[in-house]
């Protein structure tokens, strides 16, 4: 994994959500749980999910909020102290489960959860195959998930990020599925403008801006810049 040192530094933990999800970067903020509780759709109680990378607790918290039953895993001590202080901020100390752990070698038994999210996983992966096929093997159903595009303007700037980032063409995320024995019900892309772009802006500022990103991805040749992509993948039905 790229960057572990990086990631895992007590700094960092602690100005993540502020650096990342504060003023303009608010709005990627929304658009990514957006897209997660799309593709999960409405949550039966009881419903288990393992997010894997779950950092600060972002999509923890409010999978919780939705009646999940989450197990958030993490390799950053120091991440999962922040998502912990999250999780019971919102009242579900009782119901969340925190581990640290490399996704390369889950500590669950094939098939234990309904869904796996693994947001801003697989743009750290030099290989992630064995990750894929490690998160399909604990899902009894799907798995969620996003890269950044190889064909977007992200492509600028990604060699001077701390934690460097993987970009991906549709045909390897598309070879990436077939090699982990899943199937792909739903993709998405957003953000013609890269991320990296509204977090420098004030949330006033920004969100003109992503109005009219919005407009522009809504048109084949935005759809195709897109920098960020989500992927809904399934365990097929005769797996």
């Amino acid at each position: 994994m790229k960057g572990q040192d990086w990631y895992q530094a007590d700094e960092v933990a602690e100005e993540y959500d502020d650096v990342r999800f504060s003023g303009g970067g608010q709005l990627i903020d929304r658009r990514e749980k957006e897209a997660v509780l799309a593709a999960l759709g409405p949550i039966d109680p009881g419903h288990r999910v393992l997010e894997v990378a779950c950092g600060t607790g972002r999509f923890t918290t409010m999978l919780a909020d939705q009646g999940a039953d989450v197990v958030g895993l993490d390799v950053s001590r120091e991440m999962l102290e922040q998502a912990r202080e999250k999780v019971a901020a919102a009242g579900h100390a009782d119901t969340v489960e925190f581990l640290r752990g490399d996704a390369s070698r889950l500590p669950f038994p094939d098939d234990h959860f309904d869904t796996v999210v693994a947001m801003r996983f697989f743009h750290l992966m030099d290989d992630p195959v064995p990750f894929a096929k490690e998160l399909r093997r604990v899902s009894r159903d799907q798995v969620f998930f996003d890269t950044f595009n190889r064909r977007s303007l992200r492509t600028l700037y990604t060699w001077l990020l701390p934690m460097g980032s993987r970009l991906y063409s549709e045909r390897q995320v598309a070879a990436m599925l077939g090699e982990a024995g899943l199937t792909l019900s739903n993709e998405e892309h957003d953000f013609v403008l890269p991320y990296g772009f509204y977090r420098e802006l004030p949330g006033p500022v920004a969100r003109p801006f992503r109005a009219a990103d919005e407009l522009a991805g809504n048109t084949i040749p935005g759809d195709y810049v897109a920098s960020v992509s989500y992927w809904d993948a399934r365990v097929p039905d005769d797996a």
